[in-house]
């Protein structure tokens, strides 16, 4: 899958290349919005990822370009305007969805996927090819039951091959549609990847003619002989993944953000510095609404920085500087004082981080000690999670698997009441907005039931506003959280519920 990035900041570039290119997407980036029309309009893209403050041509007049020329790819907006006027003019642009600076990384990869989904409705969630399996959820690729560990690039080249099985693939396409257009690969690139993805598969049993060639021509997977399309495994319930590579993963990311953070930090004193001097113009009388705008943009790229490096002091300034720079048409002389206070403070914050730490957690209460120091094999507590956000699923077995609970995690809920029954769990946790059948219904059902109507419900979602809260709480449910979430708030709010069920008892 290909991506084009609009974006600006260079922090942020270096954060979501790193990260799409983990999850096998290849990026092209663009830094400027007439840029993000040549290529938008010239070469073909799965998905457009874009931010709205752009140079050249912002982000609402671009989506509205693209989509006035009849370009049906989905795009998402990326922006630290948080406004829902910012967000309906996106949406009215043509934009297929929203994402506020800063974000938590698995959530944007989510929603990056359900957009793809939508785009590509007739692709089957598991790739097969006679003895071929490729998971594109879990990244999992196995022939005849037995695992294959490929590269990031054979990964990609396998999985292009089986969607487009039927179709034969030159090198020039494969170049196009794997490598991002400032890599400049050549053909022997192409062959050199198809000859070690054909050795990998022939060490697993594929007979050496599984990748056919058609001399001058291309590429494409052979026929199974014969061809036979045989029932799909049922994908287990996830499982918690080895806490232990968890943090080492989390290290190395910090270990990375503190890289970046070596060369953002003097360019982020340098944009404090470029806001100080508009300021003054402005308050020597110069009252240009473009010097303003100048700051205003400055504040922006700053507020996402600091955001997605998740300096949440530093970049609560720059959004404060960003809004006030905003929200007047002209600036009055009491109102640039205030800017320049929070100039200082912000200058003061940046200058103060010498690395990025882990972020702050919420407090953890005394029942979360408790489940530290008592002993893993104690721990009765089930729970049971229902989102069809496979993502979402596997952060939350790894932000539950410290504290001891038993966890069940279910992408379908078409089998809802088959686990349910199976597990038994002594809390339940739902997302609202699910297919087919949603969490609001689920809830409404269990109330309804005599056997299951006191099981505690907890909802988890990304849906944040009122309407939607008090309907689920209407409906019967225990508690309401929304996403991202911190790992101690959940556990907190787990145990509490428990403790107001043995207290009533």
């Amino acid at each position: 899958m290909k991506i084009l990035l609009v974006e600006d900041d260079e922090l942020l570039i270096a954060v979501l290349t790193k990260s799409l290119a983990e999850h096998h997407y290849i990026v092209d980036v663009v830094k400027d919005g007439e840029m993000g029309w040549t290529y938008g309009s010239t070469f073909d893209y799965d998905l457009i990822l874009l931010d709205i403050v752009l140079p050249k041509l912002d982000g609402i007049h671009l989506c509205q370009r693209l989509r006035a020329e009849g370009y049906t790819t989905p795009i998402l907006l990326l922006t630290a305007q948080n406004a829902s006027t910012a967000k309906v003019s996106g949406l009215d642009a043509g934009a297929d969805d929203y994402v506020v600076k800063p974000f938590d990384l698995p959530e944007l990869i989510a929603r990056i996927r359900a957009l793809l989904r939508r785009s590509n409705a007739s692709s089957f969630p598991l790739l097969v090819w006679g003895d071929l399996l490729l998971n594109p959820s879990t990244c999992e690729v196995s022939y005849n039951g037995h695992p294959l560990t490929l590269t990031n690039k054979e990964y990609e080249l396998l999985e292009l091959l089986l969607r487009d099985s039927q179709h034969l693939l030159s090198a020039d396409e494969i170049l196009d549609r794997l490598w991002s257009s400032d890599e400049f690969p050549s053909e022997a690139t192409v062959r050199s990847h198809i000859r070690r993805l054909r050795h990998k598969l022939v060490s697993v049993g594929a007979p050496s003619d599984f990748i056919a060639t058609v001399h001058g021509r291309g590429y494409y997977l052979k026929a199974p002989d014969p061809l036979v399309q045989k029932d799909l495994p049922t994908p287990p319930l996830l499982g918690a993944q080895d806490s232990s590579n968890h943090s080492t993963r989390q290290e190395m990311y910090l270990a990375f953000l503190n890289e970046q953070w070596i060369n953002t930090k003097p360019r982020s004193l340098e944009q404090v510095k470029n806001i100080f001097q508009v300021l003054q113009k402005l308050k020597s009388g110069e009252l240009d609404p473009q010097l303003q705008t100048q700051a205003y943009q400055i504040a922006h790229k700053l507020t996402g920085t600091l955001g997605t490096l998740g300096l949440t002091i530093a970049m609560q300034s720059a959004s404060q500087l960003e809004n006030l720079l905003k929200s007047q048409t002209l600036l009055k002389k009491n109102q640039l004082e205030i800017l320049e206070a929070l100039a200082i403070s912000l200058e003061n914050s940046i200058q103060s981080i010498d690395s990025i730490c882990n972020a702050p957690v919420a407090a953890i209460s005394d029942f979360a000690f408790s489940l530290l120091e008592q002993d893993a094999s104690q721990m009765v507590i089930k729970v049971m999670i229902v989102d069809d956000d496979i993502d979402c699923l596997r952060s939350l077995l790894r932000l539950l698997k410290p504290w001891g609970f038993k966890v069940t995690t279910l992408a379908d809920p078409k089998d809802f009441w088959t686990v349910l029954q199976s597990v038994l769990p002594d809390v339940l946790v739902l997302d609202v907005n699910m297919p087919q059948v949603n969490g609001i219904e689920i809830c409404q059902a269990l109330r309804s039931n005599l056997d299951w109507r006191r099981l505690p419900v907890l909802f988890l979602s990304v849906m944040n506003d009122a309407n939607t809260q008090n309907l689920a709480f209407s409906v019967g449910a225990d508690d309401y959280l929304c996403k991202p979430v911190v790992g101690v708030d959940l556990v907190n709010r787990i145990h509490n519920r428990l403790q107001r069920i043995k207290a009533y008892q």
